[in-house]
């Protein structure tokens, strides 16, 4: 072994096994087989032999370190939700708290950390003993390949686009890297001035009300309730009838219960989800508009800036119809700030994990199980029943998100542990229903069932946008079983006020799935990395990364074929890629001079130790943009309720969970007679996404955090804010 070691070509023969031998095996054994995956792999270890090789080991080992990583979060994430990695969700791979809840502590493929980590500690032994001796030089013929390769695999790319997904096309530093490129190149043309104008495309088809359509029924519904069922990431393609409409070749029946009550309701099989996390899709069904078609601010969020939009929100306009509103989710509600943003939009009570009494099935990091959750939300039910007045219940599931847990006797019988938790829901939802058809609650309830994103299906055609909508209704035989027509999360709140013969606010988008329509209409998502468009005319348009576009022609969005019709010539990415800008300001005409506030009155019981940044932070402040240019000012003040215990408060912030400094003490002690109370700024020489604060405490007892203030503006026009006293601002015109 020592003489094997010490051969002078020991070192690069391992270093090419490492980058370039193990990740193509990696690749053919994922299932990730495609001519351009292997070209860009071949691509990328050519690079990192010739930056790499004879370079002292201890710089050469960090960057195969990190290499190594991001090869391993690819195929986790591929396999968890169906999309490549993006630069915001890097800094996750150095998260360890976030990694040990979103995988419960193993990984879907645990035989690639093993087999990379066996490449690195071979090539670190063979450095370690050719250290000192500069090894055989890699040559000017490796730097021509290596560079023909990524000229090819451009090439290709440009002149005849693939569509397959983009885990096949590329490994993920290729990807980055190209992507660094194109800001590069955009940046540049920006500064000589060589940008063309662009022209967004029209976007009234996509934020106007619709209601020209031929009523299905006489208005309003014979329901008096309405239940809306979310359950976490769930494709459409595991709904069967959706399956048979639109003629996939997906042929897993992983949701059988589901599929069973779908034969006895409307279901919707071209239905989009329009983006990916659970309150942007939230958002987008309760409130009719399009969440960002990118990365930023979640419109939530910045909906707790207004007080006039949040009212035309679906629970805010039942709520004044006389119904009493209510949202119960399975897991702790200030995550995404959902214990504000829900109370905002129109709910009266807002329920999360501290609600449920009863026991949990099994161990479950985010909260309830699923069979756990719908015999709470069962009881829920009813309370509900038991009042005079109509009401609105959501519910929203968490069981099928990462990291999947599922019972023993489940986990046995399916492959993977995402198919096993699939298979929970469908049971656990199954169940819930037939209980709501014994309780006789179908009698006189509107029932949805739909899911709030998709967790991607690998190999299925646009599965990470599609979604959903499965209508069990009181007059179900006037409704047909297959709803044809383009539909899309943005359409939900106002069918449900067609169905009730309520006014639709000016503010809402979308059509009715209570009205057949004789045209087309236009429809976007951005999802995987992809922005997609639908013009309604029969032409689907998607632009990946690069703003390179397809076009095909397709019937709907949602189609297991489409024929290609081209690449889109060089205006039409641009073009799509404004219009996606033009929808992202729908709530605010500027992203500037504005306010947040996380804080409230609510006593919050304190754990007596803090587990991890993620499940212990007191507010719901996550992923905030904050523009180039600005001032962000913080103001925090936190009191503790209980005089026998003192509360230990730290205040951490992440810029894509890379932790950002403050310059503030690592732990304050806060008691009854010493509240918290501090301000701070920062500025933000360039934009700022996915910044997130975590406030964290821990010592028993309760906790009042009266006041969490995030001011962002620019710094002259700081002195215009007008602080007001219900906790919000008002801009100067």
């Amino acid at each position: 072994m020592k003489n094997l070691l010490g051969h002078p070509h020991a070192r690069l023969v391992a270093l090419v096994t490492l980058v370039l031998v193990i990740p193509l095996a990696a690749r053919a054994l994922l299932g990730w087989s495609n001519p351009l995956g292997y070209l860009s792999d071949l691509a990328i270890g050519g690079l990192l032999v010739l930056l790499l090789h004879r370079r002292p080991w201890w710089l050469a080992l960090p960057v195969l370190l990190a290499w190594a990583a991001l090869w391993v979060a690819s195929a986790e994430l591929v396999s968890a939700v169906g999309r490549l990695p993006n630069s915001a969700d890097l800094g996750y791979l150095f998260d360890p708290q976030f990694m040990e809840n979103s995988t419960g502590g193993s990984l879907a493929h645990a035989w690639l950390p093993w087999v990379m980590g066996a490449g690195l500690l071979a090539w670190a032994m063979a450095a370690w003993h050719s250290r000192g001796h500069r090894g055989i030089p890699v040559g000017l013929k490796t730097l021509a390949c290596t560079l023909a390769l990524f000229a090819v695999h451009w090439g290709s790319q440009n002149l005849a686009p693939s569509d397959a997904d983009q885990w096949r096309q590329y490994n993920l530093p290729h990807q980055l890297l190209s992507a660094g490129a194109t800001v590069l190149q955009q940046r540049a043309l920006d500064w000589a001035g060589q940008t063309p104008p662009v022209t967004p495309l029209p976007s009234g088809g996509l934020t106007q009300a619709d209601l020209h359509g031929q009523k299905l029924l006489d208005a309003p519904g014979s329901a008096r309730n309405l239940l809306v069922i979310t359950v976490e990431g769930i494709p459409g393609a595991y709904v069967r009838p959706n399956r048979q409409a639109l003629h996939s070749r997906f042929d897993e029946d992983l949701m059988p219960n589901l599929s069973r009550w779908a034969e006895r309701g409307m279901n919707t099989p071209d239905y989009v989800l329009h983006t990916h996390q659970t309150i942007r899709g939230l958002y987008a069904m309760l409130c009719g508009d399009y969440d960002k078609l990118a990365n930023g601010t979640p419109k939530g969020m910045e909906l707790l800036t207004q007080q006039q939009r949040n009212q035309s929100c679906l629970p805010a306009q039942l709520r004044e119809a006389g119904f009493t509103t209510h949202y119960l989710q399975g897991a702790g509600l200030r995550f995404m700030a959902k214990d504000r943003i829900m109370p905002h939009i129109g709910f009266d009570s807002v329920h999360g994990l501290e609600w449920f009494s009863n026991e949990n099935y099994l161990e479950f990091p985010w909260g309830k199980d699923d069979r756990a959750f719908f015999e709470g939300a069962l009881d829920y039910v009813g309370h509900l029943r038991q009042q005079e007045r109509p009401w609105m219940l959501t519910l929203l599931t968490v069981g099928t998100h990462q990291p999947y847990s599922a019972p023993t006797e489940y986990l046995q019988r399916y492959d993977t542990a995402k198919q096993a938790a699939v298979a929970y829901l469908d049971d656990a939802i199954g169940t819930f229903l037939d209980n709501l058809e014994r309780q006789g609650v179908l009698k006189d309830t509107l029932v949805v069932v739909t899911s709030d994103e998709s967790h991607g299906i690998d190999g299925v055609r646009l599965a990470s946008s599609w979604g959903f909508n499965l209508t069990l209704a009181p007059e179900q035989a006037q409704l047909p079983q297959i709803k044809r027509g383009t539909y899309g999360h943005v359409d939900l709140a106002n069918s449900l006020l067609d169905y009730f013969a309520l006014p639709i606010p000016m503010a809402l988008a979308g059509r009715s799935m209570f009205r057949d329509y004789d045209t087309g209409r236009e429809m976007i998502a951005y999802t995987n990395g992809m922005l997609r468009y639908h013009n309604g005319q029969g032409v689907f348009t998607e632009c990946d990364f690069q703003q390179r576009c397809r076009r095909y022609a397709s019937e709907g969005f949602i189609a297991d074929q489409a024929k290609f019709l081209g690449a889109g010539d060089r205006n039409l990415g641009p073009q799509l890629g404004a219009l996606a800008a033009v929808l992202d300001q729908s709530l605010l005409q500027t992203p500037l001079n504005l306010r947040y506030q996380f804080g409230g009155p609510s006593a919050i019981q304190l754990q007596a130790r803090i587990r991890d940044d993620w499940a212990d932070n007191l507010i719901g402040a996550q992923y905030m943009e904050m523009p180039e240019g600005t001032r962000t000012r913080v103001r925090v003040k936190v009191r503790a309720l209980d005089p026998q215990h003192a509360a230990y408060i730290q205040l951490k912030a992440k810029e894509r969970e890379q932790d950002v400094p403050l310059g503030l003490p690592e732990e304050i002690r806060v008691t009854t007679d010493m509240p918290l109370e501090l301000e701070f700024g920062f500025d933000n020489p360039t934009v700022r996404k996915a910044f997130s604060f975590h406030l964290l405490g821990y010592g028993g007892g309760q906790v009042e955090i009266s006041d969490f203030s995030v001011i962002t503006a620019l710094p002259d026009e700081e002195a215009t804010v007008e602080e007001l006293s219900d906790g919000h601002i008002a801009q100067s015109s």
